[in-house]
């Protein structure tokens, strides 16, 4: 049963690496890409998490399929900044078990800043 649902886990994880919501229409020169739609490069951490599917696997206080926002903030710092946005750009495996977490290539390096901003911002 147990490998049934980390099997399970692990499709839903490739499969659920799409942008949620409908992207708006018409781009000016100020917006940027995140998946297909249009993004204004002024658009918060947060913003850019919620376009995306992370909420599919993390939450901002519990675990679930990844870990929660707190446990990232809690283990890393700002220095980790770099690698952090790396990890959303590229995915990765290993750290917070043996669910790899998919790859964002779609995702700019300033927008995994953002993002990694917003995570850390979230230490208790």
């Amino acid at each position: 049963m147990k490998k049934l649902f980390l099997t399970g886990c692990t499709a839903l994880l490739f499969l659920s690496c799409s942008q949620k919501g409908n992207p708006a229409e018409g781009t000016s020169s100020s917006e940027t890409s995140v998946g297909s739609g249009p993004v204004k490069t002024n658009i918060s951490g947060e913003q850019i998490i919620e376009s995306l599917d992370c909420s599919g696997c993390h939450s901002v206080s519990e675990k679930m399929v990844g870990p929660s926002y707190q446990q990232i903030a809690g283990k890393y710092s700002d220095k980790d900044s770099e690698m952090l946005a790396s990890k959303i750009i590229e995915g990765g495996s290993g750290v917070w078990g043996s669910v790899p977490m998919s790859a964002h290539p779609q995702v700019s390096r300033e927008e995994a800043k953002k993002m990694v901003a917003y995570i850390l911002s979230q230490k208790k």
